[in-house]
């Protein structure tokens, strides 16, 4: 059997380099090291994205490295594409960037100066922000929207649910409720809302953290959102830290620090990410802890959609 990731690297000129897996989820991604440099290389699930939405997202990483930020640099392949085929796969070529993530996904944070890395944090998301707003992006540009729609509507990105099969009757009736809720708030925001593009998965295992620098990886659910939702994405993984209130002054704060924000509707969007994620593991459960994630963001999402909505939290 062939194997894709020689063919992939033939694509780019790199038939010496060696490979090691390092993660597997929408995309698998390798480490590739070679005599210019290290880079990652993505080879994409079928079906996840379009070949229109992956170029997009290249084209927004390179735009963002030329803004400044500390993210993947497009490496285009020996053909001057950016993104390739390999059988059924598309494939791209990212630069490697150096650093250590922020954290893992339910351990405690072993980090110094939290506060002071979360107050960073929020001053390169603002970045973000800033320079997305700047760019004139090409009129072929397309990419998911974390709107009204793209979170509540009959169809979300991440899954319907209020329908996930686990939901006891009562926790059911809760997210129903809460859905019916935050549609109406949601839309009243309006025009008043920050909206544009957004990374929304700003999570501790997409944010290295190398001496004073942080650099933001993983654009692969990035798209047109409310601005709050990357702030709360930042936070959600956060809220069981002894001081997650610090961390949450901290990262509105080093936002503040170069960009506007209203945080009136903070608990929205945590409520808002935390449901998302009962969406998201529905095809998923049967996979490894699978039933044991599932069961945690029943949890986290019962809880913050209870505190919305003014309701005694069932633990």
């Amino acid at each position: 059997m062939t194997d894709p990731v020689r063919q992939a690297l033939a694509l780019w000129g790199l038939e010496g380099a060696t490979s090691e897996f390092v993660a597997g989820r929408e995309n698998r991604v390798y480490r590739i090291r070679s005599d210019q440099c290290d880079f990652a290389l993505r080879i994409k699930r079928p079906g996840y994205r379009t070949e229109a939405e992956l170029l997009s997202e290249l084209q927004w990483l390179d735009a963002m490295h030329a803004a400044g930020l500390s993210v993947p640099r497009p490496r285009p392949a020996l053909s001057g594409a950016l993104l390739e085929t390999v059988g059924s796969h598309y494939v791209d070529l990212v630069g490697w960037l150096s650093g250590r993530p922020l954290g893992q996904s339910r351990d405690r944070l072993a980090i110094d100066d939290a506060p002071g890395i979360f107050a960073c944090l929020g001053a390169e998301i603002a970045r973000l922000h800033d320079a997305c707003d700047a760019w004139r992006r090409p009129d072929t540009f397309t990419r998911c929207a974390w709107d009204l729609d793209g979170l509540l509507g009959d169809d979300p990105l991440w899954g319907r649910f209020w329908e996930n099969p686990t939901l006891d009757p009562e926790t059911r009736q809760l997210l129903q409720q809460f859905r019916q809720e935050a549609v109406r708030d949601l839309g009243a925001m309006g025009s008043c809302a920050d909206y544009g593009l957004i990374h929304a998965d700003i999570v501790r295992e997409n944010v290295l953290v190398d001496g004073p620098n942080l650099r933001l990886i993983d654009f692969d659910d990035g798209g047109f959102g409310y601005r709050l939702f990357d702030i709360a994405t930042a936070l959600l993984k956060n809220i069981d830290e002894p001081n997650c209130g610090e961390l949450q002054a901290a990262l509105v704060s080093g936002y503040r620090s170069r960009r506007r924000i209203d945080e009136k509707m903070l608990d929205l969007f945590l409520a808002l990410r935390a449901v998302t994620y009962v969406g998201w593991i529905v095809p998923r459960i049967t996979e490894e802890h699978g039933a044991d994630r599932n069961a945690r963001f029943i949890r986290t999402a019962r809880r913050l959609c209870s505190a919305y909505l003014g309701q005694p939290h069932r633990a």
